[in-house]
């Protein structure tokens, strides 16, 4: 569970890094970029210790699924909320089909 709160304050300051500077499209893109690399220093303060943590507990690539539906669940709510975006239908349709990719990678195939 540990693991899972720090990945998703990770992303959470990942989102903003990344995309939070397009509500700043007047500012100078080298500021915006110095801003965002602020930002990831954050998302690595959390994102290194959620993995090292997992990393026994889940394998890489569980972690990295893990990591994913986080990153598109945050990232959803982000556009939605700060952006103003709309959530069409269609992005529901491809996050479902993401969401299939948990079974397949923690199945415990025999």
């Amino acid at each position: 569970m540990k693991t899972i709160i720090l990945l998703t304050i990770s992303n959470i300051f990942m989102t903003f890094a990344w995309y939070g500077h397009l509500k700043f499209k007047s500012k100078s893109l080298w500021i915006v970029i110095i801003a965002s690399w602020a930002i990831a220093f954050f998302e690595y303060c959390f994102q290194v210790p959620a993995n090292r943590i997992g990393h026994g507990q889940f394998t890489a690539a569980q972690l990295k699924t893990i990591q994913e539906i986080i990153t598109l669940t945050v990232f959803a709510a982000f556009s939605i909320f700060y952006l103003r975006e709309e959530f069409r239908w269609n992005y529901l349709v491809g996050f479902i089909f993401i969401l299939l990719s948990v079974f397949f990678v923690f199945y415990e195939w025999k």
